[in-house]
């Protein structure tokens, strides 16, 4: 009986195992609630979950194991500061053993030495992870590392994986540009620009990062690893992990301590920080060959669990961000949490599904009291118009457009605004970027803005598009950046002498109509000409059109809007004004070979002087003819725009 009652209570492994995960959790909640508490003492630098060293040998007990800055003989403890740990913490009615270990940590960003390929810290097309990135204006300059290819959870947008304090830095700020390789690595910014911050994090979640890919195209695959991170996992103490990083290459390593918050000093701008996050230690079945997992420059690569068999998988454990302090005792590496990285970012490794994102409906004709078709492009627009599912009508949260496949600008753009809805949201963080639907060579990107004098001018205005749910509105914001909505215009474009009168007709509307349900519908675009000057390879528009439609007291009514710009001297200091027309349908429609729905002339009942010399530009707003029958001014004495008579074609 005695033999049979041992035999029947021995721990098997699959007990033990068991128990063992309880602990576990305990000893996270544990962490969770004291963490906070513990890391204000000065010299503590880091508490978490580990296996006991003794004599630099992990054993099999588990500890809440703390590393400290320094360590010392308790009388000495007073001038640290700091405290003695006991060696047991009472917690959920049993004694918990600690252990200490002597370590301190910094972020693994700026860079102390060449890595061991090239081919990381040159300007990649397609980018990889695993290779040189960074920020412009960090002294002395830095460089981190891609970790990996996410996507926005909401609208499947693209965006590279990395730190903070690689992509966003202590005197940073959304909107950043970001550059592959680094500046560090290759100073030629002009060439390396890869993108913008959009969203970044610095916490207990993690030190982690996004920014956007433009103007290039991208592999999922991680440089060196040979594989596509599809699935986030959880570390457990003794997995074993392989990273890719700027400038160790690829390590493998151990995972030797989880659930840690350490203390990183990230500088005198942030100071100190708490961050959330597990630590590697090398493996000894395939040390690196240096004897170090990860150095400066490897922040912001992804940490893989590997097969049995030593080869990596596609599950992403954590996002690589520091390690010990230069001259420190013990090799290691710390890395965010994937699982709070992606969920603090809002961000996946696999695009949603088109079902699940939200759907864009494009301007709608039927918003006003009567309907409004889109114009109509003759044969030949419609010949060189972009198609996406097969119609050359290209939908976006509140707008639609037409795209010119020869001139990468848009033939017109349609939107709709609800005045009674409107909210006012932030631009900042939002990038510029190429509609991901659409041929990358049918839109022009920020390779024409460089450098000079050219701003990326909204057709269909930001501010016009923030309507309905807060959701609506927040994606039709970021809509409003794809370039198919962007023509370049001058940087004073609306700063002219007419006080910006082409950027404040939606708003003279609202002003001076009793505008029925406080809704607008307009439509707007370049206009396309021969002889439109040719710069970095792009003709640009020099005018532009615009209409505005409102129904007042149930009756439609249409107004048409003409701006002329020069753009003949874009490198010089002087600009000819702008210069604003009010016109009638029928001349927009003869300077694009656009044609506009019958129901939109019936609304236009502008008076014209037969002669262009005596039409007068807009001076201000209120010479504006909202009105049926109330002509514009006349003015013999009035200037003709330069380019009023010139041929147009598109």
């Amino acid at each position: 009986m005695t033999a049979k009652s041992r035999k029947k209570t021995a721990a098997s492994p699959k007990r033990t195992a068991s128990a063992e995960k309880e602990r576990i959790e305990s000893l996270r909640r544990f962490i969770r609630a004291c963490s906070p508490e513990l890391l204000e003492d000065p010299n503590i630098t880091s508490v978490g979950i580990g296996r006991k060293v003794t004599d630099g040998r992990y054993g099999r007990q588990l500890v809440v194991q703390f590393t400290v800055a320094t360590k010392a003989e308790q009388e000495a403890l007073g001038a640290l500061g700091t405290n003695l740990i006991p060696e047991t913490i009472p917690w959920e009615g049993v004694e918990v053993p600690t252990d200490v270990l002597e370590r301190t940590y910094e972020p693994h960003f700026r860079t102390v030495e060449e890595g061991e390929s090239p081919a990381r810290k040159t300007r990649l097309d397609p980018i990889a992870p695993g290779v040189s990135v960074g920020m412009a204006g960090t002294v002395p300059p830095g460089a981190g590392t891609v970790g990996c290819i996410v996507f926005d959870k909401s609208d499947g947008k693209p965006y590279i994986l990395s730190n903070w304090h690689v992509l966003h830095g202590g005197d940073g700020e959304l909107g950043n540009e970001v550059f592959q390789p680094s500046p560090h690595d290759d100073n030629r910014t002009h060439r390396n620009l890869l993108g913008v911050l959009t969203r970044s994090h610095l916490g207990v979640a993690g030190d982690c990062a996004i920014a956007t890919v433009e103007d290039r195209s991208f592999t999922r695959e991680i440089f060196e690893l040979g594989v596509v991170p599809k699935e986030l996992g959880e570390p457990e103490l003794g997995d074993k992990v392989v990273k890719s990083g700027r400038t160790t290459g690829v390590t493998h390593g151990v995972v030797r301590r989880i659930d840690t918050v350490a203390k990183i000093n990230y500088g005198a701008e942030v100071g100190v920080r708490s961050i959330g996050c597990f630590e590697i230690g090398p493996d000894p079945t395939n040390p690196p060959a240096d004897g170090g997992i990860s150095l400066p420059g490897d922040s912001g690569a992804v940490w893989l669990f590997k097969h049995g068999n030593g080869r990596p998988s596609t599950v992403l454990a954590g996002l690589h961000f520091g390690g010990e302090s230069v001259g420190g005792p013990d090799e290691h590496a710390l890395a965010c949490l994937s699982t709070s990285v992606f969920e603090k970012l809002e961000i996946s490794l696999t695009p949603p599904t088109t079902e699940a994102i939200q759907a864009t409906t494009g301007y709608d004709a039927g918003f006003l009291s009567e309907h409004v078709d889109v114009p109509q492009l003759d044969a030949g627009l419609a010949r060189n118009a972009v198609s996406l599912d097969g119609s050359e009508v290209i939908p976006y949260t509140h707008f639609s457009l037409a795209l010119s496949a020869d001139r990468r600008f848009p033939f017109w753009v349609g939107w709709n605004i609800d005045g009674a809805s409107l909210k006012k949201l932030s631009r900042s963080g939002i990038p510029f970027v190429k509609d991901p639907r659409l041929p990358a060579a049918a839109q022009v990107g920020n390779e024409l803005y460089e450098n000079n004098r050219l701003d990326r001018g909204h057709i269909a205005r930001r501010a016009d598009l923030l309507w309905g749910s807060l959701s609506e509105a927040e994606k039709a914001n970021s809509d409003s950046f794809f370039y198919t909505n962007i023509t370049p215009q001058m940087d004073d474009f609306n700063q002219s002498s007419k006080n910006g009168v082409w950027g404040q007709l939606e708003d003279a509307v609202f002003a001076d109509v009793d505008v029925d349900d406080l809704r607008v519908s307009m439509f707007g675009g370049p206009v396309f000409q021969d002889n439109d000057r040719a710069f970095r390879g792009v003709r640009l528009p020099r005018e532009f059109w615009k209409i505005i439609i409102f129904t007042e007291q149930g009756e439609l009514r249409a107004k048409a809007f003409l701006l002329t710009q020069n753009l003949n001297q874009l490198e010089a200091l002087e600009l000819d004004e702008f210069r604003v027309f009010q016109v009638t349908l029928g001349e927009i429609e003869d300077r694009t070979q656009l044609r506009f729905p019958v129901v939109l002339h019936r609304g236009d009942n502008l008076l014209v002087p037969e002669v262009t010399a005596d039409r007068t530009p807009v001076e201000n707003l209120s010479s504006i003819d909202w009105g049926w029958l109330r002509p514009p001014p006349l003015s013999a004495a009035a200037t003709k725009p330069a380019q009023w008579n010139q041929p147009r074609t598109p």
